[in-house]
């Protein structure tokens, strides 16, 4: 039977990786807004995410690169379908892999909007597309249709937005011997300030929690972003995140 120390390291890497997928956001942030692309809306997403874990004694790096393809259908709701590649890189000998990571599809729906005081609510459900076998003893996503649901608050403030998301996850596995099916409860706040018309500076600060067996793990991380749209329809950002992570 696998240790719970094991188990702790798998779950780490789980609860990281749940940091970097391929779900679109405000981007680089985790955190989502309650913004839509409207009736006929197109937006196509590229994005660089690389988180790193202490497993075992050892490091582990997880790059992804995600692309995310959203349709607006109405005025308040998206539909958006993703697709990643994912590489792990290991200081263990065979720790290593690359490939391609789940896909996903999934909707955005702002049920609530309040012009007088700015507020916003939506819900965004996503369903992850199962790996192959040989994907999920790599490490590189999930053997079984998993799914995640957040809960979305805008607030407009006066520098610019306060975006607050609430989730809940599950994650199941081919092989739960190893792999442990999991589930996770996320919370995060992201303020950001309109510094121009063109610049945009966010902080974004979070917990994740997965249990998976008798593991429990959570992961807190902030990121520094900063956002630059020489054009309405073009954005160009950049962030940086610190992790730290507790198992028990």
């Amino acid at each position: 039977m696998k240790s719970a120390k094991r188990v702790a390291a798998q779950v780490l890497v789980l609860t990281l990786a749940g940091f970097s997928g391929p779900a679109p956001a405000v981007q680089p942030l985790v955190t989502d807004d309650t913004g839509t692309q409207s009736n006929g809306g197109n937006q196509l997403e590229f994005a660089l995410n690389e988180v790193r874990a202490s497993v075992n004694g050892g490091i582990e790096r997880l790059r992804t690169l995600p692309i995310v393809y959203t349709r607006g259908l109405t005025e308040t709701l998206d539909v958006f379908a993703g697709l990643s590649h994912a590489r792990i890189r290991s200081n263990a000998p065979g720790g290593g892999a690359s490939g391609g990571g789940n896909p996903s599809f999934g909707a955005k729906w702002r049920f609530y909007e309040n012009e007088k005081s700015k507020t916003g609510f939506a819900f965004k459900p996503e369903v992850l597309l199962p790996v192959s076998a040989g994907g999920e003893g790599a490490g590189l996503g999930k053997g079984k249709i998993s799914g995640n649901l957040t809960l979305i608050l805008t607030q407009e403030v006066p520098f610019g937005a306060v975006h607050i998301n609430a989730g809940v996850g599950r994650d199941r596995y081919r092989d739960t011997s190893n792999n442990p099916d999991t589930t996770t409860t996320r919370a995060s706040i992201a303020p950001v300030w309109n510094l121009t018309g063109q610049w945009k500076l966010a902080f974004d600060l979070g917990t994740q929690s997965a249990h998976a067996a008798s593991a429990r793990v959570r992961s807190n991380f902030a990121e520094l972003g900063a956002i630059y749209s020489p054009r309405e329809d073009v954005d160009f950002a950049l962030g940086i995140l610190r992790s730290s992570d507790n198992d028990s």
